[in-house]
């Protein structure tokens, strides 16, 4: 075991999300070759991680209630639990869909990495965003630092192209933006598919 992993999954899912807000580059570079299996990403990673903004949403909704238009909304408890955890579900999926994307496309541009290394990744370089999660506890920062977190988990997923999925370095960019084009194609999808749940 290197200096730099962690000595157990406890320690690790404290380890690795500051690791991934401190020194992204050299985290990805310690995970890229680490064993692991999607069961224990999601169960040891995902799962806890992506919980954040749901719970925080709800307590902030909860609390604070929402304002849309200058109107002040107080949503019931019921509506607010089912919103929370539609929010949950839909993370999680993402995340997959994502996974799926990033690893259908490694052929075109030189990455040897499959589909375990596509989940890594992606679980990796969401970390800024699910942390940024916190804030929605009170809704007026929510929306902003879910922006900022969102920006570092991009970055993060433009470095890990290369560190975990170990693309052609000249063919980085390139597949980057296809990530990209996908990543705003799947927001609108589950923004939509939001609306029409809710």
């Amino acid at each position: 075991m290197s200096a730099a992993e962690p000595s157990s999954r406890r320690g690790g899912l404290l380890w690795r999300p500051a690791g991934m807000l401190l020194r992204p580059g050299r985290t990805l570079d310690a995970v890229a070759d680490q064993h692991a299996d999607s069961i224990a990403l999601y169960v040891g990673y995902i799962l806890p991680l992506a919980a954040i903004g749901p719970v925080c949403g709800v307590i902030g909704l909860l609390v604070f209630g929402a304002s849309i238009a200058g109107i002040h909304l107080k949503p019931s408890i019921g509506a607010t639990l089912i919103g929370g955890v539609i929010d949950y579900l839909l993370s999680l999926v993402s995340a997959y869909l994502l996974a799926l994307v990033v690893a259908g496309l490694a052929p075109l541009f030189g990455a040897r990495g499959g589909r375990l290394q596509a989940l890594k990744l992606v679980a990796y370089a969401g970390t800024a965003l699910w942390l940024a999660g916190l804030f929605a506890v009170y809704p007026t920062l929510g929306f902003p630092m879910a922006v900022l977190g969102g920006l570092y988990s991009l970055y993060a997923l433009f470095l890990g192209l290369e560190k975990v999925m170990h693309a052609a370095p000249d063919k980085v960019l390139t597949y980057f933006a296809c990530v990209l084009i996908a990543v705003v194609a799947l927001a609108i999808a589950l923004r939509l598919a939001t609306g029409l749940i809710r």
